[in-house]
């Protein structure tokens, strides 16, 4: 599958780059293991939104093929916005046909997971366990599960799953673009559930259907489709491969496949978090020159720098646009990405870059929310507005991009 491949692709850069890919993790929360207790000295808050996140600890032995696992398993349940999430109890979750049980040894907190927990996508179903960056364990597999996911995934091997979770059948997937799978989008994140229209989630009490925020990762078990999964060796530790499901996996579509870099390239990130920081440091692993990162929080400036930043700009000090045009010579960049998801960085992104250049938009929006470009660019300057493929941006959640009169993507 095109997902696995890429997996493969970006392992493989992590075990030559080991120092550049734990960094990531300064700019992310992580869940480990697999036993979820409340604690209450360490909250995510997000402009005035504050979600409480859970630190987990094992004390189970690993289970064989189902046998001798848990009837009930605990997990983090997204009840409204603005509110923490409240730790459940929870039926075991059990596979179907093509479908893997994890048991979860990681789980990242990402940008998406706090713009559902704020409200922003007011067309995602709740009560719902949220989660999408995770890594376990396999622990089961789904009865009538083909013979091939059984041997590629044995029972006790290590996995890393993905946002995208691609039911490998449809249009789309069997033209491999497993992005625009027409399951995922009509099950999961329009009803979220599985491809069968149903979840696999269950309160222990009340029997009350809880819907999944992709697999809902933020749980000591979690289902996930086969097609979603791949491999993670043995060297590399949960913990930190569990962001290659979405941080790196996003910023490896933006950087290889939407925006192309090569050799030489001047590069602006525009915000600095998960993704924009793998954006950075992928630019710079593909040979980019000038490598620029804009953000208005000093503190992530100064960790771009490490990530492969050769510039750095503070956007509430300076006027990001003007200053990636000095430091490009008047021309600006050849790429420019936003990560970051609003109206004004979109519209950074389009003016930072050189006639020809691509402007790559990665960032989360809530739903809604509209972004502008001058026409003119791109039909006498030939900016290429680009949706990279295989990552979040792909999916908008009903976010709206309105060009005035006529405009052509790619």
């Amino acid at each position: 599958m095109a997902f696995s491949v890429m997996f493969r692709r970006v392992i493989t850069k992590s075990k030559t780059q080991s120092q550049h890919s734990l960094r990531l993790l300064s700019n992310r929360v992580f869940i480990q293991n697999t036993i979820i207790s409340n604690t209450n000295n360490n909250s995510i808050v997000e402009n005035g939104g504050s979600v409480n996140s859970h630190h987990c600890y094992s004390s189970q032995a690993s289970s064989v093929g189902g046998v001798g696992l848990p009837s009930y398993m605990r997990g983090a349940v997204f009840w409204e916005p603005n509110k923490p999430l409240i730790i459940e109890e929870f039926h075991m979750p059990r596979p179907k046909s093509g479908e893997i049980l994890i048991k979860t040894k990681a789980c990242g907190v990402c940008h998406s997971d706090l713009h559902l927990m704020k409200g922003d996508f007011s067309s995602y179903i709740s009560p719902c366990v949220v989660g999408h960056e995770i890594t376990g364990e396999v622990v089961e597999h789904g009865p009538f599960t083909d013979s091939k996911i059984v041997k590629r995934y044995p029972i006790g091997s290590h996995v890393v799953g993905a946002f995208s979770m691609p039911c490998g059948n449809c249009f789309f997937c069997s033209k491999g673009e497993d992005e625009l799978c027409e399951d995922f989008s009509a099950y999961n994140r329009a009803k979220g559930t599985l491809f069968d229209g149903e979840t696999r989630l269950f309160l222990r009490g009340s029997g009350k259907q809880i819907f999944m925020y992709c697999m809902g990762g933020l749980a000591e078990y979690c289902v996930v489709p086969a097609h979603a999964l791949s491999i993670l060796p043995n060297s590399l530790p949960y913990t930190e491969s569990a962001i290659l499901g979405c941080a790196v996996f996003t910023a490896y579509g933006a950087m290889a496949h939407a925006a192309e870099v090569r050799p030489g390239d001047s590069v602006a990130v525009i915000g600095i978090g998960g993704v924009g920081s793998s954006c950075l440091q992928i630019a710079r692993a593909f040979g980019a020159s000038d490598i620029i990162a804009v953000d208005v929080q000093d503190e992530k400036l100064q960790k771009a720098k490490q990530f492969g930043a050769t510039h750095t700009i503070n956007a509430i000090q300076e006027d990001a646009i003007e200053k990636i045009r000095e430091i490009t010579g008047g021309v600006g960049v050849d790429i420019a990405v936003e990560a970051l998801g609003k109206p004004q960085t979109f519209f950074q992104c389009t003016q930072s870059v050189r006639d020809g250049g691509k402007a790559v938009m990665v960032g989360l929006t809530q739903t809604g929310a509209m972004g502008e470009v001058d026409v003119n660019l791109l039909v006498r300057r030939k900016l290429s507005l680009q949706i990279p493929q295989l990552c979040t941006a792909c999916f908008l959640t009903g976010g709206r991009l309105r060009v005035e009169h006529v405009a052509s993507f790619k």
